[in-house]
């Protein structure tokens, strides 16, 4: 198994070794000691500002604007939300007593490091998106293998810079580059030479299933932040200008790049003619280079362009674009925003994950209609409702299909380090961010105490007799029978209890 660092070839199987044995010692560090490291990580990062704004944006055309917003603010932010609860997270938890008549056994929750957490991220969040992961992942007590997209091989080398900068013991942090059809099968490995502990993918949900099968063969568990579709409902009573100024940012900002970002539009019929015409006019008004960035790559652009096109084949009009040329310039990565109308059910921006500037917008004639076009999609990262009405939006929200669903807003939940992100469906399995995704990084271990003094020997231990069976099944009545039966049962429980006493 190979990869590369720093441009020479290494072995990834020997650096996985070699971080398996450096995260023994480092589990074993206090937790100050962990989080002292990560505290240098954040100030190297806080001393580059410019810098790391710069790099992302001369890696994958990111506007400066949406790179601090969007990625270096988001960093900032769950950084010190991890090294403040880390700690808190990591505390063995006393598991409360779920009968009494197993008073006698007291349980806690520990949690132990997975080992070496393996960290695949994406090209159209490449920074914020394994910064914060490896910040969980080194604050629980794990080694990390990290690969960066093959398209932001800057933003990698700056993440390694970071990270070195932590002063973290020689093994625990390792940066590879390879190319993403390699990355699987080699951060994965086989049953007969195991790669990492667990995996961490952020991508397509094509390749998602790719990675959960070849996982299956040796039970590798991982998360999956996969695509998404995503939608948002806009209800009668909706600020409108809140409404479409949020959809703008949400659907167009990082060219449309976002796997949260809006997708689809679902409008009242009763304002969906107001709502349309501001959409349109802020659409409009966007410009190239200065509220849109460009798309990752042109290979991106063709792609997007094709779902595009379709979508026009079959009917659907653009009823907004912003100034710009369509898609006909094949030579640079720009798009103009787009806002599709008399869309149907069976095209892709209906159905499949649109990574560009474009949203699609429908009309619905009541809530239940509403959240069965929502809920249509194989897709369930994200949704949103807007409405004035918060206890309308609220049960609204609670019956979208999908991970993360936002009242007034959209996509900006990513930014929240404390809230789970993570979809259902194609959207992906697991969490990252938050106390959930913080423990994703730790295995459960449960301790089970038997506090009872001189016990010789549980009630069902062997020797088995006619006496043992009638006891258990008294108390097994007991357990499960109403309040007469549990009456009844009561006269036959002290002679099995006292079981506990005696040797045979």
């Amino acid at each position: 198994m190979s990869g590369r660092r720093g441009g020479v070839k290494v072995d990834v199987n020997a650096i996985i070794g070699k971080a398996r044995a450096a995260q023994k010692v480092w589990e074993e560090k206090p937790y100050r000691e962990r989080a002292a490291c990560l505290r240098r990580a954040v100030r190297a990062l806080a001393s580059d500002l410019d810098e790391v704004i710069e790099v992302i944006h001369a890696d994958n055309g990111k506007l400066p604007m949406d790179a601090l917003t969007a990625e270096v603010l988001p960093a900032f932010l769950a950084a010190g939300y991890y090294i403040r609860r880390g700690k808190r997270f990591l505390k063995a938890r006393r598991v409360r007593g779920g009968n009494l008549l197993m008073f006698n056994k007291k349980s806690s929750l520990v949690h132990k490091p997975w080992g070496v957490v393996g960290i695949i991220s994406p090209w159209n969040y490449p920074f914020s998106i394994p910064f914060s992961e490896v910040v969980m992942a080194l604050l629980a007590g794990n080694a990390v293998l990290l690969k960066t997209a093959s398209l932001t091989p800057r933003v990698g080398a700056f993440l390694e810079k970071i990270f070195t900068a932590a002063e973290l013991p020689p093994g625990i942090f390792n940066y590879v580059e390879m190319a993403g059809k390699n990355a699987g099968p080699e951060f994965i490995g086989t049953v007969e030479r195991p790669g990492v502990d667990k995996l961490f993918f952020t991508g397509s949900s094509a390749v998602g299933r790719e990675l959960m099968a070849l996982a299956s063969r040796r039970l590798l568990p991982l998360v999956l932040e996969l695509g998404g579709a995503d939608a948002a409902i806009v209800c009668a009573d909706a600020d409108l200008d809140r409404a479409a100024s949020g959809v703008v940012w949400a659907g167009f900002s990082n060219a449309g790049q976002s796997c949260g970002g809006v997708q689809r539009v679902i409008v009242h019929s009763s304002v969906y003619g107001k709502f349309l015409e501001k959409l349109c006019s802020r659409t409009e008004k966007l410009r190239i280079g200065t509220d849109l960035g460009p798309m990752a790559s042109v290979k991106q652009k063709k792609t997007a362009r094709g779902q595009v096109e379709e979508c026009l084949s079959g009917g659907a009009v653009i009823s907004a674009i912003s100034p710009g040329a369509y898609f006909t310039d094949e030579k640079t990565p720009d798009v103009p925003a787009l806002v599709l109308t008399n869309v149907k059910p069976d095209m892709p921006v209906m159905k499949d994950e649109v990574f560009a500037p474009v949203v699609a917008v429908v009309s619905a004639d009541s809530d239940d209609e509403a959240l069965a076009i929502a809920n249509s999609s194989p897709y369930g990262l994200t949704g949103s409702v807007w409405s004035k009405n918060r206890r309308r939006a609220r049960s609204l929200a609670a019956r979208v299909n999908a991970g993360a669903v936002m009242i007034n807003d959209h996509l900006m939940s990513h930014g929240l380090a404390e809230t789970p992100w993570g979809g259902f469906g194609a959207s992906g399995i697991g969490r990252t961010h938050g106390e959930n995704g913080f423990m994703e990084m730790l295995k459960p271990l449960v301790v089970v105490d038997d506090t009872l003094p001189g016990v010789k020997r549980d009630l069902f231990w062997q020797p088995y007799s006619d006496r043992v069976f009638a006891g258990m099944k008294a108390i097994t009545e007991f357990a499960s029978g109403g309040i007469g039966r549990k009456i009844r049962a009561m006269p036959r429980l002290p002679g099995i209890f006292f079981r506990y006493w005696t040797k045979e």
